[in-house]
């Protein structure tokens, strides 16, 4: 059987599996293990736990359960609520201060826990009640957290960034670096944009209002008084100051990343028990078991697409795909523009961590060959990820959003985020036009490549 034959029979195997709704981990799992007793050596079977085993034996993914640990002690706390609160107070004189107060929080608790959900869950469970009571439609306060949450996979410690740096290996500082400029190049298009759309929806009921309708909330500016401003600081200054240590620890070259997360995660169970009084084995309970849960489950899906990889790599079809890209004599450009259509159709179905460990061994090699910076194309394919998120059909962010606030309709809460879904492509755009704004921190602070 030709290698083309054997490539396709794999990928229609792989799809047949996973719409059997089996899951992900299992799914590859059961492909890897059914290809290697159908076409390889009968001894490999014997080789399945040593490959996961060492696969995973990695320095670099110990830091995964750790970074878990630290988001699921800040995420089971009060701290999002506090951090969102802390915003509002400061911005809430700024037209559409409410919104923007909403992304910054959700860019800042993304920075502490790393986590895409987790962010839309604990922001969102006070930022969408507050600004639907202040006027904000359903869609439109939907859709400021579903994309403030994805600020997850993108700010470090970012859990996505660490299985590249792996697949790609690459430099995790200097994705992590990487990474913070296009944060900020997001949060500030996400601000524009909440800061335009509140004018627009305050404009429309003040119009109302003017022709004899009732007044929307949204037309009512609450204020705070200095006092409550700074009162609103104190529990939220400690959770700062654990990331700026932990980001000072890490690219300040005091610890690896492994244990910048380990320190991480300790400080965080040591913040909680101080300011918000959990340290209870029953308050400790919650943490410790979504920690576990998703760590296994994390681990679970990188050992067997890891797996999934190698099996790929023996029966040579990344090797060939990838030479088959290269065939093609793509410009610099297009082959750039196929890669992420790509990445964008697989985001219809797959999260971030299986599009980049199935995807890596195969569009990797042609990216390098062209001349494409890997850990610049790590921040774009992040981005494209990102996008992934929120849209449909799998849309993580979009179903914790439906389930902290049920009573928004899914079409609304799809529809409030396709402006941000145009704005972050906007954002590709601006980095390949402008590459220095990923590439320029990592070159300042570890040296150019």
């Amino acid at each position: 059987m030709s290698t083309a034959a054997v490539g396709f029979l794999y990928a229609g195997a792989t799809l047949g599996v996973m719409f059997s709704g089996m899951p992900i981990a299992f799914a590859l799992g059961a492909v890897a293990v059914l290809f290697m007793a159908t076409l390889m050596p009968a001894a490999s079977l014997d080789t399945v736990t040593q490959n996961v085993y060492e696969e995973m034996a990695s320095i670099t993914l110990l830091s995964i359960p750790l970074f878990i640990l630290k988001g699921a002690a800040i995420g089971k706390s009060r701290a999002g609520q506090d951090l969102y609160s802390a915003m509002h107070a400061w911005m809430h004189r700024i037209p559409g201060g409410l919104g923007i107060a909403n992304v910054f929080a959700c860019a800042l608790f993304a920075a502490m826990a790393g986590s895409s959900p987790a962010t839309c869950s604990a922001i969102g469970s006070a930022g969408i009640p507050e600004m639907r009571k202040r006027g904000y439609s359903g869609g439109f306060a939907a859709g400021i957290i579903a994309a403030g949450g994805t600020l997850g996979i993108l700010l470090p410690p970012s859990i996505t960034m660490i299985l590249y740096a792996v697949a790609a290996e690459q430099s995790l500082g200097r994705l992590f670096l990487a990474g913070i400029g296009p944060g900020l190049l997001l949060v500030g298009l996400f601000a524009l944009y909440a800061g335009i759309r509140f004018r627009q929806e305050y404009a429309r009921a003040k119009v109302a209002y003017e022709a004899g309708g009732a007044a929307s909330p949204i037309l009512d500016r609450h204020s705070y008084t200095m006092a409550e401003r700074f009162a609103s600081l104190t529990r939220v200054l400690p959770f700062v100051v654990l990331l700026t240590g932990v980001m000072v620890a890490l690219y300040g070259g005091y610890a690896t990343p492994s244990e910048t997360a380990g320190l991480g995660g300790i400080l965080a169970l040591v913040l909680i028990a101080l300011v918000y009084g959990v340290w209870r084995p029953g308050d400790l309970s919650p943490i410790l078991s979504a920690t576990i849960r998703e760590s296994t489950m994390l681990m679970l899906i990188i050992g067997m697409s890891l797996l999934y990889s190698y099996v790929m790599s023996y029966l040579h079809i990344s090797q060939a795909a990838a030479q088959a890209i290269v065939a093609m004599e793509l410009p610099k450009w297009l082959l750039l523009a196929a890669i992420l259509v790509l990445v964008v159709v697989l985001g219809f179905f797959l999260p971030p961590v299986s599009i980049i460990l199935m995807t890596a061994p195969i569009i990797l090699p042609p990216l390098k060959a062209a001349g494409f910076d890997l850990v610049w194309f790590g921040i774009v394919m992040t981005i494209v990820m990102e996008m992934g998120l929120i849209h449909p059909p799998v849309g993580l962010n979009i179903f914790v959003i439906k389930n902290i606030a049920p009573d928004i309709p899914l079409g609304d809460v799809i529809w409030g985020t396709v402006p941000f879904v145009l704005l972050m492509a906007l954002a590709i755009l601006i980095l390949c036009l402008v590459p220095g704004i990923a590439t320029g921190l990592p070159d300042l602070v570890m040296g150019a490549k």
